[in-house]
C-alpha cells in the first residue's frame, strides 16, 4: 500500500532505475491545474521522496503541454473540486476577504512548492504550453529542461494575479522578470535559456532523451549526496530571502485579485457571460503573438 499516493485519478506514477516520474495526465484539459490534479501532485512528490529506491524525480506533463496553468474555469465560478463534500458555511471562502484569500493562496503555494521542498533532485520536462500555474509547478524543480518551441510565460498577469509561487527574480534577475510579468508575454524554450528561466533547451524529438539522460547520470549519485548538495543551493536561496518572499507573494495576490480595473472586470464579466475561451481571446489580444524574442545569443 503506497504511504502518500493515495488515488491516481489525474497523475501516472512510475519507477524505472531509480528514477520516478511524475506525469501530470489531463491532456485532453492541457494539464491544466485542478485541485484534484495539485493533491494527487503533492502526494506523488511525497510518495517519490520517501521510496529508497528512488534517487531522483522527472516531472512531466502528458500529450501536447506540460501544463496550461490553473483551471479557471471552477476558479472564477467561485468553487473548486472539493465543494460537494465541504460545508461551505464552515469553511472560508475562495471569493471571501482579504485574508481569506491570503489564506487559500498559502494552501496552493504549500503544494505548488513541493518539488523545492522535497530532498531528492527534481527535473522538470517542459514541451508545449507551461503557462501561468504550470511555470509555478516547473521553476520550482530543481532544473528544467524545454523543448525549443515550449511557450513559457505568464499570461494571467495580465487580469487575474500574478504567479503563486515567485522564483521568477531568482533565475532571470529583477529586468527579466519585470519585462516577462509586467507584460504577461512569453518566451519560447530556446530564448528562456538564453535567459537563465531554464537550464537548457533541445529540439522538441530530443527532449526525452536529454531529460532521461540527465537523469540517469543524477541517479548514479548516492540519494544522501544528491539531497546534500540540493538543500546546501536551496538554503542559499532561503538565506537570499526565497522563502520570505513566497510569504509575500501570496499577500501580493490577494491585493491583485482586489483590482477593480477594467482589464480585471472585463475578464470576470466575460467569464460569467461567455466563457473562458472568450474571455481569454479578450484578455490576449492587444498582445498579438504575446512573445517576446530575445535577441542576444545563438
Amino acid at each position: 500500500m503506497s504511504k502518500w499516493l493515495k488515488s491516481s485519478e489525474c497523475i501516472l506514477f512510475s519507477v524505472v532505475e531509480k528514477v520516478a516520474t511524475i506525469t501530470l495526465n489531463r491532456p485532453d484539459k492541457r494539464n491544466a491545474i485542478s485541485q484534484v490534479l495539485l493533491r494527487e501532485f503533492h502526494e506523488a512528490m511525497l510518495e517519490a521522496d520517501d521510496l529508497v529506491d528512488v534517487n531522483v524525480i522527472v516531472l512531466e506533463g502528458a500529450g501536447r503541454d506540460f501544463c496550461a496553468g490553473f483551471d479557471l474555469a471552477g476558479i472564477y465560478a467561485g468553487r473548486s473540486d472539493e465543494d460537494s463534500v465541504k460545508e461551505p458555511a464552515r469553511y472560508r471562502s475562495l471569493i471571501g476577504n482579504f485574508d481569506d484569500d491570503c489564506f487559500q493562496m498559502e494552501r496552493q503555494q504549500e503544494k505548488l512548492r513541493i518539488a523545492f521542498d522535497v530532498h531528492k533532485p527534481v527535473i522538470a520536462k517542459v514541451q508545449g504550453n507551461c503557462l501561468a500555474g504550470g511555470t509555478d509547478l516547473a521553476l520550482n524543480c530543481d532544473m528544467v529542461i524545454a523543448s525549443d518551441d515550449a511557450r513559457i510565460g505568464f499570461p494571467a498577469t495580465r487580469a487575474n494575479g500574478m504567479p503563486l509561487n515567485h522564483l521568477w527574480f531568482y533565475l532571470v534577475g529583477p529586468q527579466w522578470a519585470k519585462r516577462l510579468l509586467l507584460s504577461g508575454d512569453c518566451v519560447s524554450g530556446r530564448d528562456a535559456a538564453k535567459i537563465g528561466l531554464v537550464l537548457d533547451s533541445v529540439p522538441v524529438d530530443d527532449l526525452d532523451a536529454t531529460v532521461a539522460e540527465t537523469a540517469r547520470r543524477l541517479a548514479c549519485i548516492d540519494s544522501e549526496l544528491l539531497s546534500a548538495n540540493k538543500r546546501i543551493v536551496n538554503l542559499g536561496m532561503e538565506l537570499a530571502g526565497a522563502r520570505t518572499l513566497q510569504r509575500l507573494d501570496a499577500e501580493m495576490d490577494a491585493r491583485a485579485h482586489l483590482s477593480q480595473g477594467p482589464r480585471r472586470s472585463r475578464f470576470k464579466s466575460d467569464m460569467a457571460n461567455h466563457g473562458l475561451k472568450t474571455a481569454l481571446t479578450q484578455r490576449d489580444e492587444p498582445f498579438g503573438d504575446g512573445m517576446v524574442r530575445v535577441r542576444r545569443g545563438s
